[in-house]
């Protein structure tokens, strides 16, 4: 097929991209597409749903790792291929999903993932502990002021049997972002890992007119904190560079994503903020947002101590405490913030008051934060 001139959008491919995802559905979701009467979890990482036809699909919900290997995913395609007819899914939150048409084909898909040792944990499914969505970390991303694999890992060791067991008040989501640009769901998670840089960007003024275009950096920082100036180096010549105020730095990062010579990690400055009470549903109560309530962590890998004991311990106080059904923003919300400060046993700072000036009908802004440890 070649091209002719004088007929230039013959035979051409206008669709590029990927296929509709029509054809990537088992062929009993297709049979039954809009159909859905119910479902039901069937067992910890296990779900049947139902169609009017009396059609039935199987969901097996497995845990999965963000970053996966070649050999990994030639391994999850071949038990899509063994038991699924070669259909498999990803939820958003890093989850495999294998989907069979009858309750005969579970327990042999349950047996030949559980064959193959902890790699394929099944769980994941109603009042339980999600598997986490995170970002890059250290890994890939170029902006972290912590990993998010190295966390993740550490945090999951840790809890992992709320993970393949449905026992907790609800579901609790669990999210990671290496940055405050926020690639993960943190703003909207049960609880959640930000990592969180505290000192401003340095400036390497001996490379930054070769690795960057001055008014870029200049105009990649929302507050603008940076502007141009002119600096003499050691050997008395001048250069065109920036410079940054730093009262007005608020540490995203995003001037070092348009200029490299502007670097803002720190082994010290450089640390974990943990939210809670974040959710999407609508279950119950409304959407909320995530709460800051640990305003920093050290980085200390490979494990992280402080910030898994942090996050086991507010998930733990929220189990023994909370009502069935009640989301973790929805018990601290019903006992007041105040309570869940103490009942957690986290130390409260003039850093956790919220003060954002755009949030007034969702955010406490007032200086009138009261303690409630009078109250049994």
């Amino acid at each position: 097929m070649g091209y002719d001139p004088q007929n230039p959008m013959k035979d051409r491919i206008t669709d590029i991209g990927p296929p509709h995802y029509e054809k990537m559905f088992p062929q009993v979701i297709k049979d039954n597409y809009g159909k859905w009467l119910y479902h039901e979890i069937v067992r910890p990482g296990v779900l049947k749903h139902v169609s009017e036809t009396g059609g039935e699909c199987y969901t097996v919900r497995v845990g999965s790792a963000r970053l996966l290997s070649i050999e990994f995913v030639r391994e999850v395609c071949d038990i899509a291929d063994a038991h699924c007819d070669g259909v498999v899914r990803w939820t958003t939150r890093n989850n495999i999903e294998f989907m069979v048409d009858s309750e005969a084909k579970v327990q042999p898909l349950l047996d030949d993932l559980a064959s193959r040792g902890n790699k394929f944990p099944v769980g994941g499914t109603g009042a339980c502990v999600s598997n986490v969505v995170h970002t890059q970390g250290w890994i890939h991303c170029h902006t972290p002021a912590t990993d998010a694999s190295g966390v993740v890992k550490a945090v999951m060791d840790e809890i992992f049997d709320h993970f393949t067991n449905m026992d907790l008040p609800a579901k609790c989501k669990l999210a990671l972002a290496c940055c405050l640009n926020m690639c993960g769901a943190v703003h909207c998670s049960d609880i959640a890992i930000l990592g969180v840089h505290r000192k401003p960007p340095m400036v390497d003024h001996d490379a930054i007119t070769g690795l960057c275009e001055l008014p870029l950096a200049v105009a990649a920082c929302p507050l603008g904190a940076i502007k141009p100036a002119t600096v003499t180096l050691d050997d008395g010549k001048e250069i065109k560079s920036v410079k940054v105020n730093a009262d007005r730095c608020m540490f995203c990062g995003n001037c070092y994503t348009m200029c490299p010579a502007m670097p803002l990690a720190d082994p010290e400055g450089s640390g974990i903020a943990i939210l809670v009470g974040g959710k999407v549903s609508n279950t119950r109560s409304g959407p909320a947002f995530s709460k800051m309530v640990i305003p920093f962590l050290p980085n200390t890998p490979p494990r992280w101590p402080e910030a898994v004991a942090a996050v086991k311990n507010i998930l733990e106080t929220w189990a023994a405490n909370a009502r069935k059904y009640e989301r973790l923003g929805e018990w601290a919300e019903r006992i007041g913030w105040e309570k869940f400060f103490e009942k957690c046993d986290i130390p409260f700072t003039e850093k956790s008051i919220d003060d954002y000036r755009l949030a007034y009908n969702t955010w406490r802004t007032t200086t009138q934060f009261k303690f409630t440890s009078h109250i049994k």
